[in-house]
């Protein structure tokens, strides 16, 4: 099989703000499919033989379109961008009690900077082009998905304006009980229905491709953490995955029922395969600031010059030698929700080198993911055994172990095939299991860190660090 990939770029216009041009991620995705059939052809493999195509896409970005003209009326605003902080504050301090979880009975979640109602409320209140179309009723809102679905069947000329539960999930608009659109939620972001997407399942024929590659179906959608689920083949309540991006961010099934969380995780909504399936649900553990960090080592600091070097670093290091690294760029998510922390670098000294740093830095990412894994075994009351792992990061073997020794469980990750089983509803397909296969030949396709170095051999073997916790709690840091 083939594929293609395209970064897309982020502006930072002020501090705590980051965009997206929507125009320039319709052209990766145009770039990627062509790029990838003309791959599949320089195999002998007749693209017409595609089933369908899916989406997949960062969950709370938010965008606002004209339906009539089918331009964007501003950048996309990223899921951890920080403009609409005082926002938060206000609405938080009208809450009962000034309870950030004031709402969380209806949507899982807490009153924060991360979801998607907040920053659409922005941009009604702060630029005009969206705010006139509102009026006019040509607006039309959408994470990702919406804006990349609605181009590729059609745009202005018949569009689909549609998402999926899990993306809808992440807007602080959606009942996770009832499954829909809630009218209170709307009313209480003073949010206009009439320009909110329609919802469905993640699997199931939405319509048909007319622009790039034509004649395909779009029939699959989920929120990036949510196929990232489905990928690791999570599909047993209390399996776990842990994807290593630009942020972090633990799942783990609940499934069918709703599991509300009293230690600072979301409920989400997982997955939906198919019309009549039920929803399956979701305890999540989001982390703002992983991949980030090597990038802002690299790109601010010069620490790295690319991020490949870190793993090199912090093996001749070997330990951070009391260094500790909190990078809350934007503010500490699970189970924190704290919008205005920010990061810090302690335990410097004359020592203390670049090497030292990376340490610190991958060392981070791992106390991260112990923090929201201690919150996950609390709310479920079944500690995890395994945790199943994917993600850019992931290739850096010296992560993975510190990963597995902060855990003191096995961290592995593994491959998948997927058979011709044609689109639209794949609910039958996930019961019988066909058209899913591990690939676990003689290359090891599914790699497992052991608890303290058991199963890779690393240039500098990582003793158990059980327990070790660098964040700020209540009241004070807490120290190592």
């Amino acid at each position: 099989m083939s594929h293609h990939q395209v970064e897309v770029n982020q502006s930072f216009p002020k501090e705590g703000w980051v965009e997206e041009d929507p125009k320039e991620i319709m052209q990766s995705v145009y770039e990627c499919m062509e790029r990838t059939c003309e791959k599949l052809c320089q195999l002998s493999i007749n693209i017409s033989n595609i089933k369908a195509v899916g989406v997949t896409n960062q969950r709370e970005t938010t965008l606002v379109w004209d339906k009539e003209t089918g331009e964007p009326l501003y950048n996309a605003i990223v899921w951890l961008d920080l403009r609409t902080q005082s926002t938060v504050e206000g609405l938080i301090n009208k809450a009962p009690g000034q309870n950030k979880n004031h709402l969380k009975h209806k949507t899982g979640l807490p009153i924060s900077t991360y979801f998607s109602a907040v920053k659409l409320r922005w941009l009604i209140d702060n630029v005009d082009e969206v705010r006139q179309a509102v009026q006019d009723e040509r607006a039309m809102f959408g994470t990702v998905d919406s804006w990349i679905i609605w181009c590729l069947t059609g745009g202005k000329n018949g569009g689909v304006h549609c998402t999926d539960v899990s993306n809808a999930s992440r807007t602080m608009l959606f009942n996770i009980h009832s499954m829909d659109w809630d009218p209170e939620l709307c009313r209480y972001f003073d949010v206009p229905m009439e320009i909110l997407p329609k919802v469905r399942s993640s699997s199931e024929i939405y319509g048909w491709m007319v622009s790039s590659v034509k004649g395909f179906q779009t029939s699959w959608c989920l929120g990036d953490q949510s196929a990232a689920l489905v990928g690791q083949m999570c599909f047993q309540e209390g399996q776990a995955k842990n994807t290593y991006g630009t942020g972090c961010f633990l799942l783990r099934n609940t499934g069918t029922k709703p599991v509300m969380s009293d230690h600072g995780l979301l409920t989400t909504v997982a997955y939906k395969l198919g019309k009549d399936d039920p929803a399956c649900y979701a305890l999540e553990g989001s982390v703002a600031i992983a991949g980030a960090v090597v990038r802002w080592l690299k790109d601010n600091m010069g620490i790295v010059q690319s991020s490949s070097e870190i793993e090199k670093l912090a093996a001749a290091a070997g330990t951070s030698y009391g260094c500790y690294f909190v990078p809350a760029f934007s503010g500490l998510y699970a189970p924190y929700w704290e919008p205005s922390a920010r990061g810090i670098i302690c335990g410097l000294t004359q020592f203390t080198n670049r090497n030292h740093l990376a340490f610190a830095a991958l060392e981070a990412v791992c106390f991260q993911t112990r923090e929201i894994l201690d919150a996950m075994n609390q709310d479920s009351g079944v500690p995890l055994t395994q945790l199943q792992v994917d993600g850019g990061m992931t290739s850096n073997r010296l992560l993975m172990q510190l990963q597995a020794d902060i855990l003191c469980i096995p961290v592995g990750k593994r491959t998948l095939i997927w058979g011709d089983n044609g689109a639209g509803d794949w609910s039958e397909n996930r019961r019988s299991g066909c058209g899913i296969t591990f690939n676990l030949s003689h290359r090891c396709d599914e790699k497992r860190a052991e608890p303290e170095g058991k199963a890779l051999d690393l240039p500098n073997e990582i003793q158990g660090t059980s327990g070790r916790n660098g964040f700020p709690q209540e009241g004070g840091w807490r120290l190592p």
